[in-house]
Formats: C-alpha cells, sequence, structure tokens
C-alpha cells in the first residue's frame, strides 16, 4: 500500500568536525539522503562548529507498506559532511544515520512527540568519530486533504537568506548573547584567531599591543548545546601568509561563563 509523506529534516548545528584544509579548518555542508532523494545545505566558510540553522523539506516521498510498518520502522535517513573546496570536487568528512519521528495523517500535532527535540548524531570517519550533528527529523504524512492538513511551518524569517528556510520556532534552541574574550600572555608574539560557531576573530600581536580578543554570537541558553571553542595559533608569512602552528579546542566553557546579578532580583532581596 502506498502512503505519500513529507520530510522535514531540521540541520541546526555540527560540533567537532574534521580539518580537512591546510588552515586548520574546514568549509562544511552537509548532504541529506532518504529514499532516492537528496539536499544540501548551505556551505558555511572556515568552521569546525557550522551553524547552519537550516530546514530541508522533501515533498512527496512515497513509501510502501502498512502504515504501523511506516509508523513504527520508518526508513533509515543517510547525513554526510563534507568540505567544499574551491577546485575540484567536495572532500568527504564523515556520516551519520538517523530515523525520523513519523506522524500519521490521523494523529495529531502535539507534545510529547511533537515537535521532534533537536538530538546529536554521532559522526563518524570510517571507524573513528569524527564529530557531532544536532538536528531533528519529522516524517509527516499526507493525508487525504494533500499538504493543507500538514502543520504550519512556524517562523523566524531572514529576508537576507533567500529561499533558505530556518529552523522552525519549538524546535530551534532559545538563544542568549554571549561574548567570549582571550586575554593573550606577554610573552605571546604570533596571531591567534579564536573560531567561535559561524564567527572568526583574529588578534594582531597581542604582546606588541596588548589586545583582548574578543567574538560575540547568539548560542543556545542550554550549555549542553554550545558549540567547542577553537583557538588557532599561526605563524604571519611574507606577503599576507599564515601558517598553522597548532591548535586546540575548548570543548566545553562552563566553567567559564560569567552570569551578570539579575538587578531585579538584587533590588527585590535588598527592599523586601
Amino acid at each position: 500500500e502506498k502512503q505519500v509523506f513529507q520530510l522535514r529534516a531540521h540541520m541546526y548545528q555540527a560540533r567537532s568536525l574534521f580539518a580537512a584544509d591546510s588552515s586548520g579548518l574546514s568549509d562544511p555542508f552537509a548532504r541529506v539522503f532518504f529514499i532516492s532523494q537528496s539536499q544540501c545545505t548551505e556551505v558555511l566558510n572556515e568552521t569546525l562548529c557550522p551553524t547552519w540553522d537550516q530546514l530541508l523539506v522533501f515533498d512527496n516521498v512515497e513509501l510502501y507498506g502498512e502504515a504501523h510498518e511506516m509508523r513504527d520502522d520508518p526508513p533509515i535517513i543517510v547525513i554526510e559532511i563534507y568540505d567544499q573546496d574551491t577546485v575540484g570536487k567536495a572532500d568527504f568528512m564523515g556520516r551519520t544515520f538517523a530515523k525520523p519521528v513519523v506522524k500519521m495523517s490521523d494523529e495529531h500535532y502535539c507534545p510529547p512527540r511533537f515537535p521532534p527535540q533537536l538530538e546529536y548524531y554521532q559522526i563518524y570517519r570510517g571507524n573513528s568519530t569524527a564529530g557531532d550533528l544536532l538536528a531533528a527529523f519529522e516524517l509527516l504524512q499526507i493525508g487525504p486533504g494533500g499538504k493543507s492538513g500538514l502543520p504550519p511551518v512556524d517562523g523566524p524569517t531572514d529576508m537576507d537568506r533567500g529561499p533558505i528556510l530556518p529552523v522552525p520556532l519549538g524546535i530551534r534552541p532559545v538563544l542568549s548573547k554571549y561574548r567570549v574574550e582571550v586575554i593573550p600572555s606577554e610573552h605571546q608574539i604570533l596571531i591567534f584567531s579564536i573560531v567561535w560557531g559561524k564567527r572568526t576573530s583574529y588578534s594582531s600581536h597581542p604582546a606588541l599591543d596588548n589586545q583582548h580578543t574578543f567574538a560575540s554570537q547568539d548560542l543556545p541558553e542550554n550549555e549542553l548545546l554550545h558549540p567547542p571553542l577553537n583557538i588557532r595559533v599561526v605563524d604571519c608569512r611574507a606577503f599576507g601568509r599564515y601558517t598553522l602552528v597548532g591548535s586546540h579546542a575548548v570543548s566545553s566553557l562552563r566553567k567559564f561563563i560569567y552570569r551578570p546579578p539579575d538587578k531585579k532580583a538584587q533590588h527585590w532581596n535588598m527592599t523586601g
């Protein structure tokens, strides 16, 4: 018996990816395969922790079998991560697998199963681990009323991204503004960069001008969803060339987080 579905792949973020370029970074994108269809996220340059924040929609997915079989044992989704090269084909970085949460047309789109929650999927490169993918997948049956019976995609919208759909509200994490500061050693003479999510900030000879390097970014309030902080030390060569000296990843920033005191709570404590 033929069943028709729509697959929604909520591709939010990846972390701790394989460094495919000589710079110690990559230009990653993800390709999602389901049955006979595939789609790609956008390419994000120079990062090991890309935040794609992108919804991929697969329409008119035809599956054959009993309805209860589709709900309890849906087909596997294959997700592959690639590094985009300026010349030649993209380089394979790793692969993971996922099963979607299935909603049949006679079921309600409501908790606890819907909307689906973001999960981490371990990425493998051969037999070695190669990072994690933070994503959610849902397979929605299209009933007699057609796609009008599907739950709407609930914003936000970003006009600057054109046709790219962001991960909907209710699935995307709640974000707060964070700022990381790196205070250099007085003996440091090399240029270094901090790579955090989408952003890269450079410090030019901090020992000479006593700069503090910082980067600001909207990150999930849930600390478990924070990307690692990648620090690269590079040597500045002639003609504006940089050579990677070394790199280090701070996997958790929990012990470094400072939260300013709640002024309203302080006022209540003093007056109450």
